[in-house]
Parts: C-alpha cells; sequence; structure tokens
C-alpha cells in the first residue's frame, strides 16, 4: 500500500444544511443582508482564516432544508474556529436552524490508497 502524505486543497469540506427562521423571514431583504454583514461576517473574519464558501437556495426543492451553506477550511482548526464564530451569532438557532452538517474530505479514499480520484468526473 502507498502512503500519500501530501496535502490536497481544501481538505476540509462541510455542507452546512440549514432552515431559516420565522425572525429571518419578518425581516425584509435589505435587513437580512443589513444583519448578515454586520453580525455574522464580522465575526466569522474576525475569529477565522483559511475558510471559504459558497451558498446555495433551496427552499423551492425542500421544505426540511432551505439553503446549503458549503464552507471550504484548509484544515479542521480552521473549520473548528468557524463553527465556534457562527454560534456566537444570531446565524445560529435564531437567523437559521443548523438542520445537520456534513463534513468530509475531497477524494479523501483515493488520497488514503493512492490512488485517481476516479469519482471526480468532468464531461
Amino acid at each position: 500500500m502507498t502512503t500519500v502524505t501530501e496535502k490536497t486543497a481544501p481538505p476540509v469540506t462541510a455542507f452546512m444544511l440549514i432552515k431559516t427562521t420565522p425572525e429571518w423571514l419578518a425581516m425584509t431583504p435589505q435587513e437580512r443582508v443589513d444583519a448578515f454583514t454586520t453580525q455574522v461576517i464580522p465575526a466569522i473574519k474576525a475569529k477565522t482564516t483559511g475558510v471559504r464558501s459558497r451558498f446555495y437556495d433551496t427552499e423551492f426543492y425542500s421544505t426540511r432544508v432551505t439553503d446549503v451553506w458549503v464552507w471550504e477550511a484548509d484544515d479542521h482548526d480552521a473549520y473548528q474556529l468557524l463553527i465556534d464564530a457562527l454560534r456566537e451569532t444570531p446565524f445560529w438557532d435564531r437567523y437559521f436552524t443548523v438542520v445537520d452538517l456534513l463534513v468530509g474530505t475531497e477524494n479523501g479514499y483515493a488520497r488514503t490508497y493512492g490512488l485517481d480520484a476516479v469519482t471526480t468526473i468532468t464531461t
């Protein structure tokens, strides 16, 4: 068995499945932007480095999960600091309910066994 020790970027990806709360929905769109930019983003930027995100709306396809926030972190410590930062803001359990967190490493099996990542497909 080949041991692969090289670090791939990003090593940690988290799919944060969230649902809006009535408090969030009661705000106007501008109030939501203001709340996010003044209460959530500053906490993330103050307490983390090495994280990136993308945000997906899913409310028109799902009633259980209204949004998916995908996070990439340079390492597990950066991810942990991100979650700690979010938990200290109104995002966590006030504006959104965190339904589930799915955390993984892209093509981890391939790195473990020194194989090509055959499940990463582009057509």
